[in-house]
């Protein structure tokens, strides 16, 4: 990973309170793909000694957060990413850690066009969020936009 790559990271740690509260570690950090980890803390289980519902949301949309930075970083003095709705389904037991990894469903390209128009842009980050083992015990999406600057 570049040390850009790797700022986006550090840099949400540091000003994303739940992130840092999480101790999520971000492991990768690109326009392509940014893959975040959960690490396994008794403090954040659930009824069944899993990580907690809430946890994986905020492992998944952390991990949504960094692609979205990564990919459209360079637009923020004029533009304001800004997540619209998100969308999470838990499909298997989660137990130990956990890792997200998102992935941008338009090309930055398409994206950045929209906003040269004066449009605002939205597009989707898918999220699988996958047990040790590689199981996938869920899946997000969280819908951005890039809100233009007044």
């Amino acid at each position: 990973m570049s040390a850009e790559q790797s700022a986006v990271g550090e840099m949400l740690a540091a000003t994303v309170p739940m992130a840092r509260t999480l101790r999520l570690e971000f492991l990768e950090t690109t326009a392509e793909r940014a893959v975040v980890r959960l690490p396994d803390q008794a403090e954040y289980h659930n009824h069944i000694g899993g990580p907690h519902a809430g946890a994986m949301f905020t492992l998944a949309e952390s991990a949504s957060g960094a692609i979205v930075l990564a990919a459209f970083g360079d637009q923020l003095s004029r533009a304001v990413p800004l997540a619209v709705r998100a969308e999470i389904g838990y499909k298997k037991l989660a137990m130990g850690e956990v890792t997200a990894t998102a992935t941008l469903g338009r090309p930055v390209a398409d994206v950045v066009a929209e906003l040269d128009r004066g449009e605002r842009p939205e597009f989707p980050v898918a999220i699988e969020i996958r047990r040790a083992d590689g199981a996938v015990t869920g899946e997000m999406t969280v819908l951005w936009t890039l809100r233009p600057n007044a």
